[in-house]
């Protein structure tokens, strides 16, 4: 499996990388987040820009995208605009989508996006196309918010999203019951021992998904969300102890 390097993080190899999300609505929000979330020392800082009140106001986002940029010295930044469909905090058109993620690839203040898998297959080829000619590390991802998928669907997602050419497939499901919790655990063991020849993310979601955040380094997710300021997902955890966690499970491997 290759791994996969941004600014000067190894994502693929060892303990799961931990992003942090920034979940502010305003300037001044996101500013005062900020210095709490970079005292977490996260690997990745996540923006949540559908959480920001101005989102669709692209010169606005792109100016907090470079205040962000700035503040967060060689800390590497994912830019992501979760839909509304998939757990996100506003409803946008597809072609402001588009123009949103397009102009930040452009900007080259981020250093990996978020791109939705289940937008139309022409936007999500074409927004792939760009980040990779810009150098953008392409997460594609998928949210499942009221069920878990069987573990075939979930095993044949992960590889359509390798297939589109995405540097890190990501999917995250919603748990009813432990059975459910060991679906996604045991389709990312089979993914990552079958079929990927990259990083993968998964997770479930919720107190019941808790374990798939903690062990991913056993069964084959790169990367791992922790609880800033905020949450932004149901059952994410105060990155201090998830740390801690990680690194006991790494020790004791």
């Amino acid at each position: 499996m290759s791994n996969i390097t941004v600014k000067n993080l190894t994502i693929g190899e060892g303990i799961p990388k931990i992003v942090v999300p920034l979940m502010g609505a305003t300037d001044a929000g996101i500013l005062e987040e900020l210095q709490h979330v970079k005292s977490l020392e996260p690997d990745i800082i996540e923006w949540r820009v559908d959480a920001y009140m101005e989102v669709e106001k692209l010169e606005s986002v792109m100016a907090a995208l470079a205040t962000i940029r700035v503040a967060l010295d060689d800390i590497p930044l994912l830019f992501t605009f979760r839909s509304h469909k998939e757990g996100g905090n506003r409803v946008i058109t597809d072609s402001y989508y588009v123009e949103l993620l397009t102009t930040a690839i452009r900007s080259n203040e981020v250093d990996l996006l978020d791109i939705e898998l289940f937008y139309q297959d022409v936007i999500v080829k074409s927004l792939i196309k760009e980040a990779k000619a810009s150098g953008v590390c392409v997460i594609v991802s998928n949210h499942n918010f009221t069920h878990t998928p069987s573990r075939e669907t979930i095993i044949s997602r992960l590889r359509e999203m390798q297939s589109l050419g995405a540097d890190i497939p990501k999917i995250a499901v919603m748990p009813t019951n432990t059975e459910d919790v060991l679906t996604l655990l045991d389709a990312t063991n089979s993914m990552v021992t079958h079929y990927a020849d990259r990083p993968i993310i998964t997770m479930a979601m919720g107190s019941e998904g808790l374990i798939s955040r903690l062990a991913g380094e056993v069964f084959g997710s790169a990367l791992t969300f922790g609880a800033g300021k905020e949450v932004s997902a149901p059952g994410q955890i105060d990155t201090k102890d998830l740390r801690i966690v990680l690194e006991i499970l790494h020790k004791n491997k």
